[in-house]
């Protein structure tokens, strides 16, 4: 089979970078605009966040059931479309709500949130599951390179251009968000027709059997080797969440540097993206197995220190986030090529990439939890951290993630049952 030029695997990327930008607004910059710029309670904020990432979570194994069954019928592009204009629309509205007090602002908040995870979870899971169709186990690694490397890019954008258009005194709220949504939206749609018109084509599997989902879901529970990559995807997937949900409050409270929150995490996600090519050659090399393990070892080695760390040891903590940083781009790289590798060339790849986005987003809900763990060992936001406050803090942001990552390493193995080659 001929090999997608480099062209075509970067216009495939391009989607990456728009759907990234949905998500990390959602999960972090919406609850502070609703209670800090449209005046909701903090608690009632969380409550609906919370409804609302648990239907996301529970959505996207049916979500992949359902794509799978439109590829066979030659109606994803379709879908897809749909989806587009869904979360374009759904994304608006969240960020305009036309109501206000808390009642009426919790019942739209719940309402866009409902649809901007639909049509993102939708578009997503078929995004994901197209890379399996793409080619051999090389040509994978470099489409996940493109797609996660366009991700950064848009995580990037997401972090500050909001907060870059809310800072003129001169400019509303509504304003402000209306040219970021309508940037997305432009983003989204051309990403999207570029995929579907320029990027490889998704080539469905032969249906081996009645068009149900019962011997699909049969088959899942029933691949070993799938399941045997579930567990270390999980445990460093959760080292990847608790820091993310944890850095703010480390930079800010144990290194006493609030200033340095954006550099660092710019720093961080600039190092990610700038080592990505490089685990792409790493893989070649050694395979994607072995690159990945090397990759969750330079995380933890790099990562560990940051416990070690108090205020003003701003230098140091670049250090670490440059180094970890670069050990990201493995995390981003190669895990897919390893689910691709496990799914079996007759089988619909989509119903994989909806447990595969259920486990991340699992990943970050449990890493919520260290919020009020950390408040029930005397940690309180916004105050300096110190003493057993600080300790616990430190142990909870480097130590149990550096933990996590060294058991997903030891766990992760050559599974005899999985496929030589990623299915095309």
């Amino acid at each position: 089979m001929n090999q997608p030029s480099a062209t075509r695997l970067a216009v495939y990327g391009l989607l990456g970078l728009p759907l990234a930008m949905a998500a990390l607004p959602v999960y972090i910059q919406a609850p502070a605009y609703y209670t800090s710029r449209l005046g909701m309670s903090l608690s009632v904020a969380g409550i609906v966040l919370f409804a609302a990432r648990l239907v996301d979570t529970a959505q996207d194994p049916f979500l992949g059931w359902w794509v799978d069954r439109l590829a066979r019928r030659n109606l994803l592009h379709r879908a897809m479309w749909l989806g587009a204009v869904l979360l374009a629309v759904a994304f608006t509205a969240l960020w305009l709500p036309p109501v206000s007090g808390d009642l009426w602002l919790a019942a739209w908040l719940a309402a866009s949130l409902t649809l901007v995870y639909l049509a993102h979870s939708l578009i997503n899971v078929a995004y994901l599951a197209w890379g399996v169709r793409l080619g051999d186990e090389r040509t994978l690694a470099r489409a996940a390179a493109w797609r996660e490397g366009a991700g950064l890019i848009g995580v990037l954008l997401a972090s500050a251009l909001p907060a870059w258009l809310l800072a003129p005194r001169s400019v509303t709220p509504r304003v402000a968000m209306t040219v970021f949504a309508s940037l997305f939206a432009v983003l989204l749609i051309t990403a999207l027709w570029l995929l579907l018109r320029i990027a490889p084509h998704w080539r469905p599997p032969p249906l081996a059997g009645p068009a149900t989902g019962r011997p699909t879901w049969k088959t899942l529970r029933n691949n070993h080797a799938f399941r045997a990559l579930l567990l270390p995807y999980f445990l460093n997937s959760l080292s990847v969440a608790l820091p993310a949900t944890l850095a703010v409050f480390f930079i800010e409270d144990v290194l006493a540097a609030p200033k340095w929150v954006a550099p660092c995490l710019t720093l961080y996600f600039v190092a990610g993206a700038v080592g990505l090519p490089g685990w792409v050659h790493v893989s070649r090399r050694i395979g994607p197995m072995h690159a990945w393990r090397m990759g969750m070892l330079l995380a933890a080695v790099a990562f560990v220190w940051a416990g070690l760390l108090g205020p003003g040891n701003v230098l140091p903590f670049l250090l670490v986030c440059a180094l970890s940083g670069l050990a990201l781009g493995a995390d981003l790289a190669l895990p897919p090529v390893l689910l691709a590798a496990r799914i079996p060339a007759i089988e619909g790849p989509a119903i994989y990439y909806g447990v595969w986005t259920l486990i991340g987003k699992l990943c970050l809900a449990i890493a919520g939890l260290a919020l009020p763990a950390l408040a029930w060992l005397d940690y309180q936001p916004g105050t300096p951290a110190i003493g057993s406050a600080g300790h616990a803090l430190a142990w909870m942001y480097a130590g149990v993630p550096c933990l996590l990552k060294l058991g997903a390493m030891f766990m992760l193995r050559a599974d005899p049952h999985a496929s030589p080659e990623p299915s095309r």
